[in-house]
């Protein structure tokens, strides 16, 4: 119950910091009436998410390779390399969420 409370603590809290960051232009989206629609917290959600599940992908990647290294010091440089571009490929998936979260704006 504990680990799902601070799961759940820490996608919001991520939300809660990319929310401002896609705010830009508010006055010419918005409606008739003044308010905002909801698709406007669309791309903020998307790399929210994107980062937070990059952030996860990537952290246990690396704890994998020096989990690796210490356990076989002498393939430090294949497992190097594998790692590299398996950081490239997940950073790969992160930008792709913010191309497409400014093609939703």
């Amino acid at each position: 119950m504990n680990r799902r409370f601070a799961t759940l603590a820490i996608i919001l809290v991520a939300l809660a910091v990319a929310a401002p960051a896609m705010a830009q232009d508010h006055g010419a989206a918005a409606g008739q009436d003044g308010k905002l629609p909801w698709g406007l917290f669309a791309p903020a959600i998307a790399i929210g998410l994107a980062a937070f599940g990059g952030s996860l992908a990537q952290g246990k990647g690396l704890a994998a390779a020096c989990e690796a290294i210490g356990r076989n010091p002498g393939a430090v440089g294949p497992i190097r390399i594998t790692l590299i571009i398996g950081l490239a490929l997940i950073e790969s998936l992160v930008i792709y969420a913010l191309v497409i979260a400014f093609m939703l704006l």
